[in-house]
């Protein structure tokens, strides 16, 4: 009885280290900018577009609610872009004046 209670602590423990050890250094991934999440969240929107208009000519939706979603995803849509066109802007500004200064 003693031997078997001393394997289940024992696999208890290991299983409780492999699930919460953590290693030294953590790959965290590549830090996002706001244009990649920007061109992220404008491929959602493009494919959120294409499906509505897909599932609307498979007449899951009636017509009031397809304008609706279809209005609310292009505005979001234009947001996006502009935001985008902004930042890009921007960008191409600051590389002129860093140009000038050279």
């Amino acid at each position: 009885m003693t031997l078997v209670l001393l394997v289940c602590l024992l696999i208890t423990f290991a299983a409780l280290i492999y699930v919460f050890y953590l290693p030294r250094e953590l790959y965290l991934g590549e830090p996002k900018t706001r244009a990649s999440y920007l061109r992220e969240r404008r491929d959602v929107v493009y494919e959120n577009l294409r499906d509505l208009n897909f599932e609307y000519h498979a007449g899951k939706f009636p017509e009031a609610d397809y304008r609706a979603m279809k209005t609310s995803l292009e505005e979001e849509a234009a947001a996006v872009l502009a935001e985008i066109a902004r930042l890009e802007e921007t960008a191409q500004a600051a590389g002129r004046k860093k140009g000038a200064r050279s």
